[in-house]
């Protein structure tokens, strides 16, 4: 089964501005792919949404009348539902399966926007249990077998959700008012422990669900390269409970997400599918891993540990361990590529750390391998996205630290040859990773959504040219103040100082050093926009 996740980016007749342009699929291209994986006995499922989610629809004037609040749909409004009847009938009519995920997690705020204007105030999980008995009534209209996840309005937190203590079969609203015909997907990406699983899956029975689902990931969002150690753990979790044959269920999936960007190379994921499928040929709480390895290197041409060791692009030189409470990996590559270069304000964060040397041999080791042995391992062509982000990082992580030095020290010379060697070698290094990285985008997908990433590479290079720029133009007013010793003049000329390197820095995360998943908005400055 391969559930295609799409919120917005599917036709639907009459609305223009539903997946506007953002590269939707048209009814011919997903029609395409259900032939496609029917000839491969692949049942495609449409997963969309209808309550959150919504926000990239919702940020329109034109669909304002179906807005709770920015993400989520206005509940209880008949208009609502006559909007949801259409966009069902859309994704699911190119498909064979007459399943439909219709998504309904993280539905922050519900009730809480106009809907409390209009409606007045109910209980967040009297209009979520109103609103999922709906919206299975226009399926069971159109004869079809629907699947949520299975974060209600009551524990749609994260913390909330995955708190142990926190049973929502304990709220009786949640368990008399679930559809009986509603399959449960519990959504675990963060977990090594697979009791947790277990307990949780227990909790799905007591409301009434005896199959749940579980849908686990490989770790591929907001980052370069799939965080394969931390995949392998959780993975490992959630199935050995899955299989377990007391408490084990008959259904699960592995997911894998694009938010943030989706700077990743999803082709990163596949040890992780690969781990994954091994685990559905296996009793055992482990798999064979010598196995798991050359099946890899047969399946998929390249080879198992150098794209493990890729993911070492969001580890520390010492290494971050993984244990049972461990619940995320860093995204380490992500905020120092993005991290505005001039104030470099997360420093701090990884001062001691040697990650020059560290991003280098992982630089080093990856290009090595990239060929593969005598082109036996075609796919270790992949590797050049994360060997291309750290020989960035490699010269980028500690370069405000060395011009900063010289720069106090009035060490003209130093200051210059760093902005002649390391910035420019720097500059270079990042238009080669953007030419790369656009190349690998056109290769996969549609050109739409690029844009979003190529801001971000703009914004990046614009500010190293003006980091470079007012480096010469201070060293060459600092050479001519000295020659010409004009020492009045220093109040009129904007290049006598550098303020951004007079500016000392703070460690913001205390006690996190380099271990924080930052996303792009946060990292490039520290001023919030507005």
């Amino acid at each position: 089964m391969l559930q295609l996740y799409t919120e917005d980016t599917f036709e639907v007749d009459g609305e223009p501005l539903f997946g506007y342009l953002r590269g939707r699929y048209n009814r011919r291209e997903l029609t395409c792919i259900d032939d496609y994986a029917f000839d491969l006995g692949i049942e495609v499922v449409p997963c969309i949404q209808t309550l959150g989610h919504l926000g990239q629809i919702l940020q329109w004037p034109h669909y304002a009348y179906l807005r709770d609040n920015t993400e989520v749909l206005l509940a209880e409004s008949e208009a609502t539902y006559e909007f949801i009847e259409k966009i069902i009938q859309a994704a699911a009519s190119p498909f064979r399966s007459k399943r439909i995920h219709l998504g309904m997690d993280e539905a922050h705020g519900v009730g809480e926007g106009r809907y409390r204007q209009i409606f007045g105030y109910k209980e967040p999980t009297k209009i979520f249990v109103d609103h999922l008995q709906k919206v299975n009534e226009i399926c069971t209209r159109l004869g079809l077998q629907p699947m949520i996840w299975s974060d209600t309005a009551k524990n749609n937190t994260l913390q909330g959700y995955y708190d142990e203590n926190n049973n929502p079969a304990d709220t009786a609203e949640v368990v008399d008012n679930m559809p009986r015909n509603m399959e449960l997907i519990y959504w675990d990406y963060y977990h090594t422990n697979k009791d947790i699983y277990t307990q949780k899956l227990q909790q799905h029975r007591q409301l009434g669900c005896q199959q749940p689902w579980i849908a686990n990931a490989a770790w591929t969002w907001s980052r370069f390269w799939t965080a394969l150690p931390f995949t392998f753990e959780s993975v490992r979790a959630s199935t050995v409970a899955a299989k377990d044959r007391d408490d084990g269920i008959r259904n699960t999936f592995i997911t894998i997400w694009g938010d943030e960007g989706n700077e990743c190379d999803i082709f990163s994921a596949l040890p992780g599918l690969c781990y994954y499928a091994e685990h559905g040929y296996c009793s055992q709480e482990e798999v064979d891993v010598p196995m798991l390895k050359r099946n890899f290197e047969g399946i998929c041409g390249a080879t198992f540990d150098d794209w493990v060791f890729a993911s070492k692009i969001d580890d520390t030189p010492s290494g971050i361990p993984i244990t049972i409470r461990t619940h995320y990996m860093p995204n380490i590559s992500k905020w120092l590529l993005w991290e505005d270069p001039f104030l470099s304000f997360l420093s701090p964060q990884y001062a001691d750390e040697d990650l020059e040397t560290h991003y280098g041999n992982i630089a080093a080791h990856l290009f090595d391998v990239m060929d593969g042995k005598n082109g036996m391992h075609p796919m270790n062509e992949r590797l050049e996205l994360p060997a291309r982000v750290a020989s960035v990082l490699s010269l980028k992580c500690h370069l405000r630290q060395r011009l900063v030095e010289a720069y106090r020290n009035k060490d003209y010379e130093r200051l210059y040859d760093l902005a002649q060697s390391r910035l420019t070698r720097l500059r270079e290094e990042v238009d080669q990773l953007w030419r790369y990285h656009r190349s690998l985008w056109m290769k996969m997908y549609k050109p739409f959504g690029w844009e979003v990433l190529e801001l971000r590479y703009g914004g990046l290079r614009t500010r190293l040219e003006t980091m470079y720029d007012h480096i010469i133009a201070h060293v060459q007013c600092m050479i001519m103040k000295k020659q010409q010793q004009e020492q009045e003049q220093e109040e009129d000329n904007v290049h006598w100082r550098i303020p951004e390197f007079d500016a000392d820095l703070e460690c913001l995360y205390y006690g996190s050093r380099t271990n924080l998943l930052l996303d792009y908005a946060r990292v490039i400055s520290p001023s919030r926009p507005g």
